[in-house]
């Protein structure tokens, strides 16, 4: 059943199994449905996944790390077949950036935690998903109707329990139903400190009985406001017949968010020890921990998933062909597609999207371009899901007239993640003016717009140089009373960056990340990073390595790499780089291992100006 075996055509797939992309699997369904639902539910909704850290080998795969599976075994040799050390390199030199080594940094921006990994963070933000939960319009226009939500959103940040005590005294009742949504609808508006305090309030006043999945909640919400530290800590107050798996897969969940290697290993553990099943949504957030701290362990978990008889999901399956896309193994990555298709389980849109985005990126336009022939199916019109996900991918490939002809099915009566498509799409095609126009046509329709549309144009003009621009649009988004978040500061770095302007982006990011008390994206200190290193800058290469560590961003090997090659390129010796790396826990590989050699004092065989030559 593991064997990378050949099937039949590994892109063919019908127009009918064109599923939305619009939803994405939230925790609670994960959590409260069984295994069997969970794998179903993955399957159509779910792609989502999240660092860079290599820790010495975990207990947590001690007990299978000798039972090798075929599949395993397929796995790690394939890529020392294909591409020898190129692994040790892409994995490095790619993982956190996200983007090729070959592609231009103006057509592909860096980022990190908003890439393909973004897919398992839908996993874990949405914990009041039912498993019967309605859809998502319906989800919405209830929750928005809520006199209890409106209360919410109007009470001060910090003292959510006032308003709902006076709402209590005012002669109202609280609505097990009603709760679930509005939960759902916080934590869509990423209002999470206050459905924590809801949650808190609802268990300290016994308002409402709660199960196990409103524990489940809670503790989602304390580590995603308090830490996981915390979280943890608060499995001891849950009632003994409340401390289910799904608690424990929650904080598990929320480790692997964090990108926090051992304690999500002792959190899996724990679940061992206790008897737990191991379940296909476990061995994801492994795959997907291991995805982008350690590759090669993530042979071991595929041998635990048969010595444990855990049946992949279609999200397991896109984990794997995004580990052996983003090592240019293509052959790798179509024969996980092929082991797929013979287990009976087929690639949805956004599976043959990343198959594409990796094929356009190794430069395989002529295996891209078929699958983006198959996504859109055979009426592009009645298959309007598929135009969001082809848009941009046209736009990478340079090909103006797809875009214009997919946008045109659009643009009569638009959604809004296709004028998202449609601003990247035509940004990358250099016609800023086309990008511009369905940005303020997007005005007409929903008069506000949230930052994540600001953004995308923000890119755009980051990409094309446009620093006046981006700046006057970023003025627009205060005049509109546009929260600006983590992901507008990203692409300001990014606009100042490209501009090349790195003090200023350095200034923007520390001025409105106080201002704002909010921590930035690992992507804005690694554009600040790359940079420096570049110009041979050692001491803000080092000011902000050692501000990527104040924020937690630790133990990420690519960070080290560019520190060293600011030391490179300064033709300044790294005196005891080796020994930071080792408290860090971090092992080099072979990039590391010629970087730190070139850079030591001590090394007589190969001069610094010769690695620069």
């Amino acid at each position: 059943m593991w064997a990378l075996r050949r099937a039949g055509n590994p892109l063919r797939v019908s127009a009918r199994q064109v599923a939305s992309v619009r939803g994405c699997a939230s925790l609670e369904v994960l959590l409260s449905a069984d295994t069997k639902t969970t794998e179903e539910h993955c399957g159509q909704r779910c792609q989502k996944s999240c660092c860079c850290r290599q820790p010495k080998p975990s207990a947590c795969l001690s007990s299978f790390s000798s039972g090798w599976s075929m599949w395993g075994r397929s796995f790690s040799s394939q890529a020392g077949a294909n591409s020898g050390d190129k692994d040790d390199d892409l994995e490095d030199g790619f993982s956190d950036l996200e983007v090729p080594p070959e592609a231009d940094k103006k057509e592909v921006e860096l980022t990190s935690e908003e890439s393909s990994d973004e897919d398992a963070v839908d996993e874990i933000d949405s914990l009041g998903v039912d498993a019967d939960a309605k859809p998502e319009k319906e989800t919405v226009k209830r929750a928005s109707q809520s006199p209890l939500l409106k209360v919410l959103l109007e009470a001060p940040r910090n003292d959510v329990a006032a308003s709902l005590k006076k709402w209590v005294d005012g002669g109202n009742t609280f609505d097990r139903s009603d709760v679930f949504y509005v939960i759902l609808h916080l934590r869509k508006r990423r209002f999470f400190a206050k459905a924590l305090q809801l949650l808190e309030w609802l268990e300290e006043s016994k308002q409402i009985d709660l199960v196990e999945r409103d524990y489940a909640s809670r503790l989602d919400l304390m580590a995603k406001v308090n830490g996981v530290y915390r979280a943890e800590k608060y499995i001891d107050n849950i009632p003994a017949s409340h401390r289910g798996e799904i608690v424990y897969r929650t904080l598990l969940a929320n480790c692997v968010a964090e990108v926090n290697v051992k304690k999500a290993e002792e959190v899996f553990n724990k679940m061992k020890d206790l008897g737990f099943p191991v379940t296909v949504f476990a061995i994801n957030q492994l795959l997907l921990l291991y995805k982008r701290v350690d590759k090669k362990r993530i042979s071991d978990v595929l041998a635990m998933m048969e010595k444990e008889n855990v049946k992949p999901s279609l999200f397991t399956y896109k984990l794997l062909v995004d580990t052996k896309g983003a090592s240019r193994d293509f052959e790798g990555m179509e024969k996980v597609v092929e082991s797929m298709q013979a287990e009976g389980v087929e690639p949805d849109i956004l599976l043959q999207a990343t198959l594409a985005k990796h094929y356009i990126f190794g430069g395989h336009r002529e295996k891209a371009e078929p699958i983006l022939e198959l996504m859109e199916g055979d009426d592009i019109k009645a298959n309007r899901n598929a135009c969001q996900v082809v848009l941009p991918l046209y736009g990478f490939l340079g090909k103006k007239d797809d875009v214009e002809r997919i946008w045109q099915v659009c643009e009569a009566n638009p959604r809004l993640d296709e004028c998202l498509s449609a601003i990247d799409a035509f940004g990358r095609l250099g016609d800023v003016e086309k990008a511009e126009k369905v940005f303020e046509d997007m005005f007409v329709k929903w008069k506000t717009l949230s930052s994540k549309f600001y953004n995308a144009l923000i890119r755009v003009y980051a990409n094309q140089n446009l620093l006046d621009k981006g700046k006057e649009l970023l003025k627009r988004m205060d005049e509109n009373g546009v929260k600006i978040g983590v992901s507008t500061l990203d692409s300001l770095v990014k606009l100042y960056v490209d501009a090349g302007e790195v003090d200023k982006a350095e200034s923007v990011l520390y001025k409105l990340s106080q201002k704002n008390r909010m921590k930035p994206q690992y992507s804005s200190y690694l554009m600040l990073l790359d940079s420096y290193s570049k110009k041979g800058d050692v001491h803000n290469s080092e000011k902000v390595f050692n501000k990527l560590r104040q924020m937690g961003y630790s133990g990420r090997i690519r960070q080290y790499q560019l520190l060293l090659h600011a030391y490179l390129h300064a033709k300044a010796p790294a005196y005891g780089f080796r020994e930071r790396m080792k408290a860090d826990n971090i092992f080099p590989n072979s990039v590391m291992a010629t970087l730190l050699a070139a850079t030591d004092p001590f090394n007589q065989k190969k001069t610094i100006s010769d690695m620069l030559d």
